[in-house]
């Protein structure tokens, strides 16, 4: 391993060095590392285009870790994941991907993400996408995340694009079925001519199902971000999404709330907040002796933390 891409895999998924636990790291197109755990079994998908990953009944306080990194300009890769975790488990699953482009060619990642999560099991998803390289090929990443939640379940998913990446359209979609909850937090920061897309679409099937839905992002320079959010509540549940957005520059911003209610005891709330920084609050940093550049860039850091 590179230095290149040992910088990109402690980049998207905080690894350094072999890491503890089941994972598998991706490397242009293909596996250049794997491991499996007593509890949590990695396997080749049949048809050649990505993995399975097994979690069996019960396992607690593990990890897997499934990065990928592309450094070969022109690569288009594309690489299908399945979850399939038992009932009664506890674990925490990191993704994410980094394109180091430093050629001329367009380089793309699109990661398809599917998740069985079984009856009362508890999981953390973790995944960042970041871009980097001093050519001028485009750096490309559009991820789907598809998720299937049993009864009293729960998954909690952190998606974070740092930096660097041209274009990407994000789209996640879940069925939750009694008892069983999603919680998203999306962080995204666009720069340049940068584009971003987000859809999300969920399904509240369950009795007593809930999602919460949040989205942070900053839009600079002429990047254009879209926020779509389809909440549809099929039974007794409780679903809030949220669209929070610092826009600056000549940047463009679009929220497209969709909440439907198909049951009486449905209770659905979206709330959206685009908006540049405000002078007051430049103006009090720069008290501090800070420059204005420097007082823009602390205010966006913490907004996006």
């Amino acid at each position: 391993m590179n230095e290149v891409r040992e910088h990109m895999l402690n980049t998207v998924a905080d690894m350094s060095g072999e890491p503890t636990g089941a994972y598998n790291i991706r490397v242009n197109g293909k596996s250049e590392g794997r491991a499996s755990t007593k509890n949590i079994q990695i396997e080749s998908r049949e048809d050649g285009k990505g993995i399975n990953i097994y979690v069996k009944p019960g396992t607690k306080n593990e990890f897997a870790h499934i990065p990928v990194v592309i450094d070969n300009s022109g690569l288009v890769d594309m690489v299908y994941n399945d979850f399939y975790i038992g009932d009664n488990c506890d674990i925490q699953i990191v993704a994410g991907c980094g394109i180091h482009n430093d050629g001329t060619h367009l380089t793309q990642h699109d990661g398809i993400h599917t998740f069985h999560v079984g009856k009362n099991s508890k999981v953390k998803y973790v995944e960042k996408h970041y871009g980097e390289g001093g050519g001028s090929g485009e750096n490309v990443l559009n991820p789907v995340t598809i998720i299937h939640l049993d009864e009293g379940s729960n998954l909690e998913m952190e998606s974070v694009q740092i930096e660097g990446v041209n274009s990407t359209k994000r789209v996640t979609e879940a069925t939750i079925a009694d008892d069983a909850s999603l919680t998203i937090k999306e962080i995204i920061m666009t720069s340049g001519t940068q584009s971003a897309t987000t859809d999300f679409t969920v399904d509240l099937n369950g009795e007593n199902s809930s999602v919460a839905l949040s989205s942070r992002s900053v839009a600079k320079d002429n990047s254009k971000q879209y926020f779509y959010s389809v909440i549809n509540g099929n039974n007794a549940c409780t679903g809030h999404s949220e669209c929070d957005a610092i826009i600056m520059d000549n940047a463009m911003v679009k929220a497209v709330p969709d909440v439907t209610a198909n049951h009486v005891d449905a209770s659905l709330i979206h709330e959206a907040a685009i908006g540049k920084i405000a002078g007051a609050q430049i103006n009090k940093l720069l008290t501090l002796g800070m420059t204005e550049e420097e007082a823009e860039q602390e205010i966006v850091n913490g907004f996006l933390r």
